[in-house]
């Protein structure tokens, strides 16, 4: 039996009538620490624990399982409330003004899921998965691709869920957002309300990836040995490449595009103010003062900035589009599915798609693998193992996908701005 005790923030603990306090330097140290810090220490704790104590570190799988089965809880009523308080309260025309920014915004997103299928091609990647090879199908090429795809989108929304038929639930979110927007003002209130409970669910359930991690790193490293971590540090490899490759070489080329000059000052000095930010507080949210400054700095207009900047730190995810791409693929090579040109295609839009969505939920790009991985007729329980692989390597991961993505934000509204300014002068 669990009872809460006063006088703690987490309450005392008792099991079977044994009392176990959380005393409070433990819980003030939990609270001070962030969860990348304690992400780093479960990978140290779970790793010597493996090698010390195999035959323990087997048992302790039930800790990732129970993650696991929480994120499988989570996500797809966390894609469906999201998208639709997004779509619902969208004001009509608050983005006629930015069509060059969005379209850059677009560019830049699609371009980076192209990079990185391309690299998990060139450089493919694959995973130690428990039961990989059952309760799947390998399709058979694009056009059943496109038949399933087209049964997905047409699937009950109650099965939807209950199945994590993701792209159901992206069909019924969306137009459940599109017809909420006649609503009325307090009914668009809730959904934007419920967006904030399911977000503070899922805050929680990331607050428990250190114990999670510990689990599934030790039980991993216990049963496959530690060559696995070989796998993992080939994996990040690819995910840091693309995301450099886009940071250094397609936004520079996209920025000359549009300004017709050397565009590395600018993107530099972006990367060096911004970037490095949002590396190490992993929250476009809470990079937005930062590039709003940055903004006022290089006299943008203020009134497009206002609004392209936070509108970017919810749609401009090319670090999302990234990590949905070379995680997808990761899994697919570990399924042994051949993957030809036009589902390559197929797939660098979904996850380009996908990536728009991923903003303001910590390891929301991790989220939605799954729909990605459901392209491919990857069930959701292999989909979902693929997910907590991204949470071992997340330390690194999420945060280089959030530096590229706030940054790029700044990057591009002051490439559009600064080509207006030229056009004008």
């Amino acid at each position: 039996m669990f009872l809460n005790l006063p006088g703690y923030p987490l309450g005392g603990l008792f099991l079977i009538g044994t009392p176990i306090m959380l005393h409070r330097p433990l819980l003030g140290w939990l609270q001070r620490t962030s969860i990348v810090t304690q992400i780093v220490i479960s990978l140290v704790a779970g790793t010597i624990f493996a090698l010390v104590w195999p035959d323990a570190a087997v048992r302790v799988e039930i800790l990732g399982t129970l993650f696991i089965s929480a994120l499988k809880a989570v996500a797809p009523i966390l894609v469906l409330i999201l998208v639709i308080a997004a779509i619902s309260n969208q004001q009509p025309g608050q983005t006629t003004q930015l069509k060059p920014i969005l379209g850059l915004y677009l560019v830049g997103t699609l371009s980076a899921a192209m990079v990185a299928v391309v690299a998990s091609m060139a450089f493919p990647s694959t995973l130690v998965l428990k039961d990989a090879s059952t309760g799947m199908t390998a399709p058979g090429g694009i056009s059943e691709v496109l038949l399933q795809l087209l049964k997905n989108m047409v699937d009950n929304p109650v099965n939807a869920l209950l199945h994590a038929n993701y792209i159901g639930i992206l069909v019924w979110a969306v137009g459940m957002g599109i017809a909420l927007r006649q609503g009325a003002e307090h009914t668009r209130q809730v959904m934007t309300d419920f967006s904030h409970g399911i977000t503070l669910i899922i805050q929680a359930v990331i607050r428990l990836a250190p114990v999670g991690i510990f689990g599934l790193v030790a039980s991993t490293i216990a049963t496959n040995g530690t060559q696995v971590l070989a796998g993992y540090a080939h994996l990040l490899l690819v995910l840091i490449g693309c995301m450099l490759f886009i940071a250094l070489v397609v936004n520079p080329a996209i920025v000359w595009w549009k300004l017709r000059r050397n565009p590395y000052p600018l993107v530099l000095m972006c990367l060096r103010e911004s970037g490095v930010t949002a590396f190490f507080t992993r929250s476009s949210a809470a990079n937005i003062p930062v590039n709003l400054a940055i903004a006022q700095r290089l006299n943008l207009d203020p009134t497009t900035s206002g609004v392209a900047i936070p509108l970017g730190a919810t749609i401009n995810m090319a670090g999302a589009a990234i990590t949905i791409s070379v995680l997808t693929l990761a899994a697919v090579n570990t399924m042994g599915v051949v993957v030809d040109v036009p589902t390559a295609l197929l797939l660098c839009v979904v996850s380009a798609v996908c990536a728009c969505g991923a903003s303001g939920v910590p390891g929301g790009s991790l989220l939605l693998i799954p729909l990605a991985c459901s392209l491919f007729g990857i069930s959701n329980d292999v989909a979902m193992q693929v997910v907590a692989v991204g949470f071992i390597i997340g330390v690194l991961q999420d945060s280089a996908e959030t530096a590229l993505n706030s940054s790029t934000d700044i990057i591009f509204t002051a490439a559009a701005c600064m080509a207006d300014q030229q056009r004008k002068a």
